[in-house]
């Protein structure tokens, strides 16, 4: 061995170090034994200073060196562009370890050296390579890559094959996988694997099934990769059936069940509905992966069992941002607003920080909430953690602020929005539309043409809202046939049901039903409740009457449909038939939804029911109360007992009718914030009329903004007037 004696290089023990220019030999030696970035970096400039960074042998050398040493190959790849006319061999060394470890945008600046310097490829280049482009999803440099294998002569290479349906299915251009797939000369089960992820990826279900029993018939047994992904298709497409047949092909072939195979059975079994089985499943399983909790969690909360659901997410070891996500947005899909914000709050206090998906979860429980205060602070908080700029947050904010009754701040975001698409459009649309603010929602639709964007049924669902809450008949037309004549976008049952609330509110009943008795599908219950809740408010009994039979038959425990045949028979008052549906409800356990409004001051929400006594500050609430409908009274103000449709004396109607959520909410919000603050309202069911006149009144008594948001849309209330124009 060549003296390494007084070598300036800081090498390990075995190393010697000397002060004459190193050779060669000295210098592979010296490389052999770096353990660090650090020697290699001392080594790379003793190669500079000797004028060895010619040597070839030596910078690929120190390149692979560096593979292996480095946690980070960015160093390497600084080597390897200074290396001149490097071979094929050890080209194609060094791009599958960087396609084993660093990202996929770097392996393909591998690739474009060896393009530039001119540095032959082999059918080995391009597995690494097209796995590459598969990651970074880069479609046109993936068929650039395709179109040299096939210049080159290796597009028959069952490797290369293969690396080519990955880099398509990667890109999400299925299709394209599709034609080479089937071009193939030699089908491994690898091949099968990843055409069958591919559809599954691309949401193609039906595709998946029937390539499956492809693969089964061209005699190839599926391995646990495979059936894991069939699982999953049947899980996202809900296919329980097909899914259970998977389990029994698994259990009548032995098929070795592991942890991963296992996790994909236990979610399926949740995703479809299945929970018994997927207890079942789940308790089988020891450890428990944070996987197959999150699917036990999202099982459960597509049922409406949250407790159940809780339960899995309190009894993991360890929670991720999915498991986090997962039971956020759980609550705040179902109706558990305040509980999704209280998760939150423990999340960060648990030091995980929130992605885009978790923030939209949030987003939307506060926007069901309709609490400001608190919908002010999660768009500073989403602007701190750099998510402002996400398309779907900025879309979420629009509905968010819309929802909490600030328009003007759901417009200031979607004007400061550096890109916009369809949804956010639509979301300004909408949000006009739920305030009453049909002539900008139209506005907006002008604008949104006069860009070039097309709209989509939701859009127009958003359009023909407007129109019916302002009673906008002769636009809603023109809307509803631009919509099929203009746009070819096939109406389906939300604008039918458009359609029918236009002409319902507008006391055009005739109008009404011919489009129910026309429309190509069969009505469905909210057609004819919006047919059944028009004749109510025009006092059409028959056909009200008519319509609630028809909602019952397709759902016959529909509370709101029973309660409307209730007021329908005491409004004629047909007492007899009253008892005989309001037993029907008592006898089936079916109940009224219960009216309940909320109000929010000093960054907690106050709920109230009808006749609440509950509140800490009950007796302030009621006294309060009589002194506002004593000072009403002065000013005209009479309880309209007319939405009080059972036998009782009119003295106690006025009783009930005075006891109404939203005056209880109104009560402690006169008493509770200052005068020149807005009261913002949220009722779950639709305003009565007696309440209606009352926030109007105390409008202008008390000269402050009332904004109430009911079941359908917001009422903005000020100096005695309403935004609705007592049109709602």
């Amino acid at each position: 061995m060549a003296s390494l004696t007084h070598t300036t290089l800081a090498l390990p023990p075995k190393a010697v170090t000397t002060t004459t220019p190193a050779t060669t030999t000295t210098l592979l030696t010296a490389l052999s034994y770096s353990t660090s970035t650090a020697h290699l970096k001392q080594v790379h400039a003793q190669i500079l200073r000797s004028k060895l960074d010619r040597s070839n042998s030596l910078l690929l050398k120190l390149v692979l060196a560096s593979c292996v040493i480095s946690p980070s190959l960015d160093y390497a790849l600084s080597v390897f562009t200074h290396v001149s006319n490097p071979g094929t061999l050890l080209s194609n060394k060094f791009l599958r370890e960087f396609s084993r470890r660093a990202s996929a945008e770097k392996t393909l600046l591998v690739y474009e050296k060896m393009r530039k310097e001119g540095v032959g490829v082999d059918r080995f280049s391009f597995p690494a390579i097209l796995k590459a482009a598969s990651k970074a999803s880069a479609s046109f440099e993936g068929m650039e890559i395709h179109g040299l294998a096939s210049k080159l002569g290796f597009c028959s290479d069952p490797f290369v094959e293969t690396g080519l349906v990955r880099m398509y299915a990667g890109c999400g251009r299925v299709m394209e996988a599709r034609l080479v797939f089937d071009k193939m000369s030699r089908r491994d089960v690898v091949a099968w694997s990843i055409m069958i992820d591919g559809y599954c990826q691309s949401g193609l279900f039906d595709k998946v099934f029937v390539l499956y029993e492809e693969m089964k018939n061209s005699n190839f047994e599926p391995d646990g990769m495979i059936l894991s992904t069939i699982l999953s298709a049947c899980g996202r497409a809900g296919n329980l059936s097909y899914g259970k047949a998977i389990h029994d092909f698994i259990i009548e072939n032995n098929v070795a069940v592991d942890s991963r195979l296992q996790s994909s059975l236990v979610a399926m079994y949740a995703s479809c509905g299945s929970m018994d089985l997927a207890k079942k499943m789940f308790s089988m399983m020891s450890p428990k992966n944070l996987v197959v909790s999150t699917a036990m969690i999202s099982g459960y909360s597509k049922l409406g069992q949250l407790q159940d659901a809780r339960l899995i997410f309190d009894q993991m070891v360890e929670k991720d941002l999915v498991a986090w996500s997962s039971m956020i947005s759980a609550y705040a899909e179902s109706d558990w607003p305040q509980e999704a914000l209280r998760l939150f709050n423990e999340m960060q206090q648990s030091g995980i920080s929130p992605d885009h998906v978790t923030m939209l979860s949030v987003i939307s429980a506060c926007a069901h909430l309709g609490a400001l205060d608190k919908a002010n602070w999660i768009h500073i908080y989403v602007d701190r953690m750099g998510l402002g700029c996400t398309l779907s947050v900025n879309n979420a904010l629009i509905d968010m602020y819309a929802k909490c009754g600030n328009l003007g701040r759901a417009r200031e975001v979607f004007e400061k929005m550096p890109r916009k698409n369809v949804i956010s459009w639509t979301s300004m649309i909408n949000a006009c539309a739920m305030h009453g603010d049909a002539f900008s929602a139209l506005s907006f639709f002008n604008k949104m043409k006069e860009r070039n964007v097309a709209p989509n049924g939701v859009t127009f669902v958003g359009l023909l809202y407007a129109c019916s809450h302002a009673g906008l008949v002769e636009e809603g037309r023109k809307f509803f046939a631009s919509m099929i004549g203009e746009y070819n976008i096939a109406p389906k049952h939300e604008h039918y049901g458009c359609m029918v609330d236009l002409f319902g509110r507008a006391n055009l009943l005739r109008e009404a039903l011919e489009i129910v008795e026309t429309m190509p599908m069969a009505p469905n219950v909210v057609i004819w409740g919006s047919l059944m809740a028009a004749c109510r408010v025009y006092g059409e009994c028959e056909l009200g009457e008519f319509a609630a039979k028809r909602l019952l038959e397709m759902e016959p425990d529909h509370d709101g449909a029973l309660v409307v045949l209730s007021n329908i028979y005491a409004k004629e008052r047909r007492w007899d038939d009253v008892g005989k549906v309001r037993n029907l409800m008592k006898n089936s356990g079916i109940f009224k939804e219960r009216g309940f409004s909320r109000i929010e001051l000093n960054n907690e929400v106050h709920e109230f029911l009808m006749a609440d006594k509950r509140h800490k500050h009950t007796d302030e609430i009621y006294d309060n109360l009589s002194r506002v409908v004593s000072e009403l009274k002065l000013v005209g103000y009479v309880p309209n007992t007319s939405s009080v449709l059972v036998d009782l004396e009119e003295e106690e109607k006025k009783e009930v009718v005075l006891w109404h959520s939203e005056k209880l909410a109104l009560s402690f919000g006169l008493l509770s914030k200052s005068k020149d603050s807005c009261i913002r309202i949220v009722k779950n069911l639709r305003i009565c009329e007696d309440c209606h006149t009352f926030m109007k009144m105390s409008s202008k008594v008390y000269e402050r903004e009332i904004v109430a948001r009911d079941r359908t849309r917001f009422h903005h209330f000020k100096d005695g007037l309403c935004s609705c124009k007592d049109f709602w």
